[in-house]
């Protein structure tokens, strides 16, 4: 049973590493360095064909909307 636990985090890691965070708002993609670049500029780096992408905010677009609440 330990076993097929510890399996099944495994895989959930797995999972996760192939998820590429994306800005909501100006649709930036963060890189593996946590650098935020435009996403012609991520696509020329070569995105692993595996990768689904999710939705974070960039630094800049949470100032812009979100400064409200992060203060």
């Amino acid at each position: 049973e330990r076993n097929t636990e510890i399996a099944s985090q495994i895989a959930q890691i797995n999972a996760l590493h192939g998820v590429v965070p994306i800005c909501m708002h100006c649709k930036k993609i963060r890189n593996d360095e946590g650098y935020w670049n435009n996403v012609e500029t991520y696509l020329k780096t070569g995105l692993s064909e595996d990768a689904m992408l999710s939705h974070g905010i960039c630094p800049e677009c949470m100032e812009k909307y979100y400064s409200d609440y992060i203060k």
